[in-house]
């Protein structure tokens, strides 16, 4: 029996079989993060040496999202027809392929292909990865793996403004340094075809979903696979993912020009806060994590963290701080935002129906990718029209609408608990 063919890691799965799984699959998952900011790091090159505007390059941010959402949509189902493993191959192929088209770019349209390239290989991820893991790590280890599959997330956000502007700096060249990022990619492909039997999801059968039976014992017909989306608390999770990443698309992609414009400090120092904001969030992800397997109220996490972090954007956009100051305080709101990353996963989770969490989380996590597509360049021109404080405002903003939208859902779920003893004694 060759590697490929083996089986999947039963409940009892050994925690060295769980570990490799988990670390190739969050490895990948770091890379997509990573390529999410290719082009952001690079604006301000791109515009000395092309003259774009923002929101131009905020255009190309919604390119690449616009296509991560709607591939999101349908990769799942080629996932399911071809299995994950060469769906992972392929799409981090795309992203090597982006990484030598900003190499060669010699304006907007290539600057535009390598966006539409690095979005088709970031929208199977989702899918793929979770395909992966619940089909390869034993039961009682799937919520470590996803706790490591968000954090590396995070560390690939916090990795490629350093590994691109760090690069670029020292190199005198932007190109070199989107080439270097083709280069790590196809590293990281030799590493997970070396390993590949650990992620090989093709191994076995999906166990058998029972038929669900009503109070007589008798089978009920099944809801319509799409009845989910009449649910008001879907929706709103969807607004919540949308608002919250409309803040985080922000500080992604102009927080530091914006800081720049503000405190008059040079960009290598400003291009750290994207870095800084990622590892303050991925620290807040590992703490969030014990907080939410421990709240009932989830909505209450999420309230006071990401208030927090909108009352500290705003100190920021004030114009108030030292320059300094300004940068840490903005890669410390990050902190809030990583520490409601669980609550709001574990929100999600309990919103959705019976049945319909796949399904449900498809459709949330599109909230992501509108989100990215539409407030780049909405930021993009408020830098533009010389208003770097509007960055931070409006960040802080929509993490507070999204706030609101996390406790219409929290109210909705804690009703339901609320009827069910009612229920259960009117049976009786």
């Amino acid at each position: 029996m060759t590697p490929d063919d083996s089986t999947p890691a039963p409940a009892g799965g050994s925690l060295r079989q769980d570990a490799r799984t988990i670390g190739l699959v969050g490895l990948a998952h770091g890379t997509s993060h990573f390529f999410h900011l290719l082009l952001p790091p690079l604006f301000p090159f791109f515009i000395r040496d092309f003259g774009f505007s923002y929101a131009e390059l905020g255009l190309l941010v919604t390119t690449f999202f616009v296509i991560s959402g709607i591939g999101q949509a349908l990769a799942g189902f080629v996932v399911d027809r071809i299995g994950a493993r060469p769906v992972l191959f392929a799409a981090l192929s795309c992203f090597a392929l982006a990484g030598v088209a900003v190499s060669l770019a010699n304006g907007y349209s290539g600057l535009l292909l390598a966006a539409a390239l690095a979005g088709l290989g970031n929208c199977p991820f989702h899918p793929a990865d979770f395909t992966i893991l619940n089909r390869r790590v034993s039961a009682a280890r799937l919520g470590h793996a996803f706790s490591t599959h968000g954090l590396a997330g995070n560390l690939g956000w916090a990795a490629a403004p350093l590994f691109l502007t760090g690069l670029s700096a020292a190199t005198g060249s932007w190109r070199v340094a989107a080439a270097c990022a083709s280069v790590m990619v196809v590293c990281v492909m030799a590493i997970l075809w070396w390993q590949r039997d650990a992620i090989n999801d093709r191994a076995g059968e999906w166990a058998p979903v029972p038929a669900a039976t009503g109070t007589s014992g008798q089978p009920v017909e099944p809801e319509h696979p799409m009845a989910f989306l009449r649910l008001p608390s879907v929706w709103m999770c969807f607004s919540f993912f949308f608002w919250s990443t409309c803040a985080l698309s922000a500080i992604q992609s102009f927080a530091s020009p914006a800081l720049q414009q503000l405190t008059g400090l040079p960009l290598t120092l400003t291009s750290l806060v994207v870095s800084g904001y990622m590892l303050f969030g991925a620290v807040g992800i590992v703490i969030g994590g014990f907080l939410a397997s421990r709240t009932e109220r989830l909505e209450k996490i999420i309230t006071s963290c990401l208030l927090a972090s909108a009352a500290l954007l705003v100190m920021v956009g004030s114009g108030v701080l030292p320059g300094v100051m300004a940068v840490v305080l903005t890669a410390v709101a990050g902190f809030g935002t990583g520490l409601a990353g669980p609550s709001r996963d574990m929100l999600i989770k309990q919103a959705a129906p019976p049945g319909a969490t796949g399904r449900v989380y498809g459709t949330v996590y599109s909230g992501l990718d509108l989100g990215f597509a539409m407030a780049a360049p909405v930021f993009g021109a408020l830098l533009d029209h010389g208003s770097p404080s509007a960055v931070f405002y409006g960040s802080a903003l929509a993490l507070t609408v999204g706030v609101a939208s996390a406790a219409v859902v929290g109210v909705s779920i804690q009703r339901k608990r609320e009827t069910r003893p009612s229920a259960s004694a009117a049976v009786a």
